[in-house]
């Protein structure tokens, strides 16, 4: 069958390869693949900064953000032919840790953690392939062109889970939120904070193309301009910052307002550099009660928020999201941007 492969740490490596049909085992969905969601994590991979293959091979089947239609499953597993659904990335390290001994091996301490497509397990780019029961997750029937969808609002799903558990340290009944960027994770945080009965607000620098519309189809509060004027006016409680670009950070740790929450789900590339007056950020995040925390990955829990959460969204909203899909055959047009481009899928 075919599949679309890169040789991990090598630039100009990805390619449709032919790979060996996979064998479901015991516990084990055999799935026909319906799309891929491409991300910034795909690209790097792509692009030789990033990424493991499976022990004692060249090459690495990537694509994470899986969708799926089950076409053999084992007797009951709760799942049946026909089914839609997804696979969940990580796989908790072998010792395990802490954290994954109690299923959250999205907290892995120790790093010895796998994940499909991207650290030493085989990817979801592929005709067909398979996932154990136990990492399979269904996804509502009407979902068939937006499946994709489901790993990164797992994501944002664990995201927001985060900020609950920080703000319930105390009385916390937020009632507004910036999110910073409006690309895929973005707009699927601001979905989840207009479905928290939040008021959402979103701040991006593009002034055409999908994403003003797509905010405002949320019900959300569309912004460009500087971060810090924004933040005055809105008064975020929570902000959720979805961009990774270094400035924009520090700005809005800097800008929060008093027992301010700022969530970063946006990884920065190394080597940039810029100037903050540190003993002033450190003054107010103690004086003013101040909590950043860092979140990335899901587990279970994060995946079931999810797929209930895209099942309750608007479908023609969630349709729009998906800006291009483009079948595997002209995969490097799907790791090529283009200006309206918001999430990119690769079909099967």
């Amino acid at each position: 069958m075919r599949a679309l492969t890169v040789v991990p740490g090598r630039e100009d490596s990805l390619a449709v390869t032919d790979v060996p049909d996979p064998e479901p085992g015991e516990d084990e969905l055999l799935v026909d693949a319906l799309a891929v969601g491409v991300c910034g994590t795909d690209r790097e991979i792509a692009a030789g900064e990033y990424g493991w293959a499976p022990s004692g091979r060249d090459r690495l089947v990537i694509g994470h953000e899986s969708l799926g239609r089950v076409r053999r499953a084992p007797d009951g597993s709760g799942f049946s032919p026909g089914d839609l659904v997804a696979g969940v990335v990580r796989r908790p390290d072998p010792v395990p840790c802490g954290a994954c001994a109690h299923g959250q091996f999205d907290m892995c301490r120790n790093g010895r953690y796998t994940e499909r497509g991207i650290k030493e397990l085989d990817g979801y780019a592929s005709e067909r392939w398979t996932v154990e029961t136990g990492y399979a997750v269904k996804v509502d029937a009407r979902l068939a062109e937006v499946g994709m969808l489901m790993e990164p609002t797992s994501v944002v799903a664990k995201a927001w889970e985060q900020v609950m558990k920080v703000g319930e340290r105390a009385w916390f009944e937020p009632r507004t939120a910036l999110v910073t960027g409006a690309g895929p994770i973005g707009l699927l945080a601001a979905l989840l904070g207009v479905q928290a009965g939040l008021e959402v607000h979103v701040l991006d620098r593009v002034t055409e193309g999908p994403k003003p519309g797509l905010v405002a189809g949320l019900g959300a509060t569309y912004h460009t301009g500087d971060i810090r004027q924004i933040i005055e006016q809105v008064g975020p409680d929570v902000v959720v910052e979805a961009t990774g670009a270094t400035q924009v950070v520090f700005d809005v740790i800097a800008a929060v307002r008093p027992y301010g929450i700022v969530c970063l789900t946006g990884v920065s590339p190394a080597g940039r550099r810029l100037t903050i007056d540190a003993g002033a950020l450190n003054r107010e995040m103690v004086l003013e009660n101040e909590v950043v925390v860092g979140s990335v990955n899901a587990n279970h829990a994060h995946y079931a928020t999810a797929a209930k959460a895209l099942a309750e969204a608007d479908l023609d909203w969630l349709g729009r999201l998906v800006s291009r899909r483009v079948p595997l055959d002209r995969y490097a047009d799907a790791f090529t941007g283009r200006p309206d481009d918001v999430k990119v899928a690769i079909t099967f």
